[in-house]
């Protein structure tokens, strides 16, 4: 006897069943919104990032205002404690010792010390002797208190061999 073996390789068409179909769906739409609020949080930060850069940008800017305000009140207080010294009574003294001196005596240089209320004069002279003449005339001036000779100097290179001084005295507010 023979037996028949009957053997069908194909398979009947699987049914995807309802239940699996729709957890896929959900499945799906939970990536969905998982990546959608990944997205709102990457935008919220880049948002504040920016915000952050902004105001660290205008407190640099503010800081910087601030600087070139103090800069600038600095240099104003400068101006105006130059302009405190009384120019006038003090070159007026200066031009009367010169004269004075038969023009033995060349100031080079006059410089205020607002702060100190001091002046600071350098000159040359043909001789010492005429350098502490100028000195006992600016002494009688009335712009400058207490005029003293602070150091001196033979000019050895020069052919005349002037002698470089320089005094400091303190000026007088004079009506």
């Amino acid at each position: 006897m023979r037996a028949l073996v009957h053997l069908d390789f194909i398979e009947p068409r699987a049914r995807v069943p309802y239940v699996g179909a729709a957890l896929l769906i959900v499945g799906l739409l939970a990536v969905g919104l998982v990546l959608a609020g990944y997205r709102a949080s990457v935008e919220r930060r880049e948002g504040l990032e920016f915000r952050l850069a902004q105001a660290a940008h205008a407190h640099h800017r503010g800081a910087a205002s601030l600087a070139r305000a103090a800069l600038n009140a600095a240099v104003s207080a400068r101006a105006a404690q130059a302009l405190l010294v009384p120019w006038t009574n003090l070159l007026a003294d200066l031009e009367v010792a010169a004269r004075d001196s038969r023009g033995d005596v060349s100031i080079l240089a006059v410089e205020p010390d607002a702060a100190k209320r001091l002046v600071h004069i350098t000159g040359e002279s043909k001789d010492l002797t005429r350098a502490i003449a100028y000195v006992e005339r600016l002494q009688a001036a009335h712009s400058l208190a207490y005029p003293m000779l602070d150091r001196h100097e033979l000019k050895n290179d020069d052919p005349q061999h002037p002698v470089r001084f320089e005094l400091t005295g303190e000026w007088r507010e004079t009506p």
